[in-house]
């Protein structure tokens, strides 16, 4: 198995039982070709496309709505050692729940700094340095009724974004004051952050609903399976993965559960329906990283 860092993904194609993907080289565009019998997705906002691209029914009817974070930023060292925490607020009436505003201590390279945000933004690209026709390209008309249901379906949403996105300066202010009212403007500056997209899901009833959290996408074989929406964090990426190797590989899960049993004691079990089987994975797990419960 080889890594090829620094490439991108530009054209992918089924034949014969293998997928070909096309690669570009971003240091001197130079092109190359891989060949593989499953394929995992895990592009970012780019999925949308790629998906698209791969000609799986299953992506059809999916959107993407691009929304990107600004955030106040403080690298005062007196102001950072005065807060070393998260804090929470409440979200603004008709925000969504990725833009509910807290106060974090971040340290990158040893450099602490304080953050506040999110401010949502709008921007067509699907990835931080993607292209301004990344949104424009994945329209289809198989998605355009779901996008327009999203569209009709939140305007509370849609208006929220507008004054995000034309929100000035102070007004992102006194939102910080809020949280931090003897903060001085001086000390903080604006840093636009990551970018994500947004599912827009096929729905019967509305047309389209706009879904917060993330969507694994997999081709009825099984040879390929994305993941579309907010990036996954620890609390989120096992479960997706597991997601993944039950519909992509299910001729395989009686010889791997086992193994998975090993990694996760509770799988197979809703740990949620039996309390004392949680309280027990619990303490195991804490056992393991020599903590205690």
């Amino acid at each position: 198995m080889r890594t090829l860092a620094e490439h991108r993904v530009v054209s992918l194609k089924k034949s014969g039982g293998e997928w070909t993907l096309k690669l570009q080289s971003e240091v001197g565009q130079t092109p190359s070709w891989v060949s593989s019998p499953f394929v995992f997705v895990g592009a970012g906002g780019m999925s949308l496309n790629l998906l698209q691209a791969s000609g799986i029914p299953e992506i059809r009817g999916y959107g993407g709505f691009p929304v990107s974070g600004v955030w106040l930023r403080c690298d005062n060292p007196d102001v950072v050692a005065l807060h070393q925490a998260k804090v929470y607020g409440k979200a603004s009436v008709g925000a969504p729940p990725m833009s509910v505003p807290h106060l974090d201590t971040r340290v990158v390279e040893g450099e602490t700094s304080l953050l506040f945000g999110p401010y949502a933004g709008f921007t067509p690209k699907f990835l931080k340095q993607g292209s301004w026709w990344d949104f424009f390209q994945s329209i289809r008309w198989h998605n355009l009724i779901p996008m327009l249901g999203v569209a009709l379906g939140n305007f509370s949403l849609v208006t929220y974004l507008i004054s995000e996105v034309l929100a000035t300066r102070s007004k992102r202010l006194q939102a910080l004051w809020d949280f931090y009212p003897s903060a001085d403007p001086d000390d903080w500056y604006e840093l636009t952050a990551g970018q994500r997209v947004q599912v827009i899901k096929p729905d019967p009833r509305k047309g389209g609903v706009l879904q917060f959290g993330t969507e694994v996408v997999a081709s009825a074989d099984g040879s390929i399976a994305g993941l579309l929406g907010a990036s996954p964090g620890a609390s989120t990426a096992a479960p997706i993965m597991i997601s993944v190797l039950e519909r992509c590989f299910p001729h395989k899960l009686d010889e791997w559960t086992p193994v998975l049993k090993k990694m996760v004691p509770s799988y197979g079990t809703h740990l949620s329906d039996k309390p004392e089987k949680a309280h027990k994975s619990l303490v195991t797990t804490a056992k393991k990283l020599g903590l205690s419960v």
